[in-house]
């Protein structure tokens, strides 16, 4: 036992296949580090490792490990005709679900209880807590061979806060079940059984489509999820052995720029820079009239300058800019938990006092974005644009 992470090395390096010393070197540069807490056990992989995916993490369990690898990358398809066919090579149709607008997590047991794993690996506490309450633990406990993914998804968000899909708190739906020993999917068909017969809530399946007749489908949907301001669609080899692509909308794009906009000098280039190429590839492919792409651009342009307007005016008011989310909790102990959990992360958050809401407290949160605001001021003072 190493008192330093808690695990055995010298097995967890056996069963990852790795030489004891190489084990030590990635622990020394904290390209795998433990959880915090009472998860002080459970390692994460802060970057990829030889085959194994950022986020994925290894858990200490009856004297031997397992692994809950982390979430594949799903590749974004610009233009469906050509993406469709060259992806999807081989197979006669396609499954198209929708692609929902929060945050990803990984749900498994341990020590008897649910916990939920962040795309990063991290165990958050929040989620954690609406796992335990949302999902049906039997599951855990007759398939401990599996993960299942999901998106987190609703009001009572505190990372992706969306108000689109009339629900009244915060909801957990289903997306993918993967074996922990490989990482390998079910088939959509028997995933989606599988989650019925448990009661799980699920990604909403538009339907399965000949490969010729999905990209005018697809399209179809599109046009509709935008309309409600929903995000996408993601699009499936039912058997799940040919690898997904998405496709969104533009009015998610936008939503996007509105937001990162709003804190220009924090969201990065590689976040803003996609999402307005999305547009143009979009506008191309659907052959858009003059209206059209005139209704476009204005979208567009109104997506970037109307919120960084906004927090210019905000700090010309002596305001902090802010992004202004909320939790629902049954335990009070998770709102502390949440909080630090949060500080850890280097997030600037202020927490209003608990409301309790029937069996539940909701907490207001201001996450403060100190990099806009004391950029901005320091332009409004005189400051150079270097």
């Amino acid at each position: 036992m190493n008192g330093d992470i808690g695990i055995d090395v010298e097995k967890a390096a056996e069963f990852l296949e790795l030489p004891p010393s190489r084990f030590y070197k990635l622990l020394d540069k904290k390209t795998i580090v433990r959880n915090w807490d009472e998860y002080e056990d459970i390692l994460r992989f802060d970057n990829h490792v030889s085959g194994i995916e950022t986020g994925s993490v290894l858990i200490e369990k009856n004297d031997t490990f397992e692994m809950i690898r982390g979430f594949p990358k799903i590749k974004r398809a610009m233009i469906l005709i050509p993406s469709i066919e060259k992806n999807f090579q081989g197979i006669e149709s396609v499954i198209v679900e929708e692609k929902m607008n929060g945050y990803n997590v990984r749900v498994t047991e341990y020590k008897e209880k649910l916990i939920a794993l962040t795309r990063s690996g991290h165990v958050c506490p929040y989620s954690t807590e609406r796992a335990q309450h949302l999902l049906n633990h039997d599951f855990f406990r007759e398939h401990p061979e599996l993960v299942v993914y999901g998106e987190m998804a609703g009001p009572d968000n505190p990372y992706v806060p969306k108000d689109i899909y009339g629900l009244d708190s915060l909801d957990f739906f289903v997306f993918d079940i993967r074996f922990k020993s490989d990482g390998s999917p079910l088939p959509v068909s028997e995933r989606r059984k599988l989650a019925s017969d448990y009661g799980f809530s699920q990604v909403e399946l538009f339907g399965e489509f000949d490969i010729e007749e999905a990209p005018a489908e697809i399209t179809r949907i599109i046009k509709e999820l935008g309309e409600k301001e929903h995000e996408g669609v993601v699009i499936k080899d039912p058997e799940m052995v040919l690898q997904p692509i998405k496709y969104t909308c533009s009015q998610s794009n936008c939503a996007d720029l509105r937001h990162a906009f709003k804190f220009y000098n924090d969201s990065g280039r590689d976040y803003m820079f996609p999402r307005v190429v999305r547009e143009g590839f979009q506008s191309f492919e659907w052959n858009e009239s003059e209206e059209e792409l005139k209704k476009r651009c204005l979208r567009l342009g109104e997506s970037i300058l109307r919120p960084m307007i906004q927090s210019i005016r905000e700090v010309q008011r002596n305001e902090r800019i802010s992004d202004e989310v909320r939790i629902r909790v049954r335990d009070r102990d998770t709102i502390y938990k949440f909080k630090s959990y949060l500080e850890r992360l280097g997030v600037d958050v202020i927490f209003s006092s608990p409301e309790r809401i029937g069996d539940d407290y909701l907490v207001r949160i201001s996450k403060i974005n100190r990099s806009t605001t004391d950029k901005t001021k320091g332009i409004m003072e005189g400051q150079l644009w270097s």
